[in-house]
């Protein structure tokens, strides 16, 4: 256990192209990012304390691997499909936990899932 009573979360996607990716990531969110460290890289705060970022960095592009848990799960589906992305894979778990995985054009994975409704 980290031993503190506040935890900032910024959870990094390298991409390879900056310009597509910040797009994409606009679309599956739903908002421009909420600032910009560098020419390179965008974050979007999540919920206090706890940030998505995507920087520009081929060399490790594909490989990321994020499973965000949200409270209505298929009103955020049904948001980011009117944003014109659909999911790459569906899963139903133990207990009807749902998970989404959305891929970018680099393989990386971001994931929302939620109890059954």
């Amino acid at each position: 256990m980290i031993p503190t009573k506040s935890l900032d979360l910024f959870a990094g996607i390298p991409v390879v192209d900056f310009a597509t990716a910040r797009t994409w990531y606009e679309q599956l969110l739903g908002s421009p990012p909420n600032f910009f460290p560098h020419d390179t890289e965008a974050v979007w705060e999540l919920a206090e304390h706890r940030y998505l970022y995507i920087v520009q960095q081929p060399e490790h592009a594909g490989h990321a691997r994020h499973t965000l848990f949200v409270e209505n799960l298929d009103a955020l589906i049904a948001q980011i499909a009117e944003r014109g992305l659909a999911p790459a894979q569906q899963e139903t778990y133990a207990q009807g936990v749902r998970k989404i995985t959305y891929r970018d054009a680099d393989g990386n994975e971001i994931g929302f899932g939620g109890g059954s409704t």
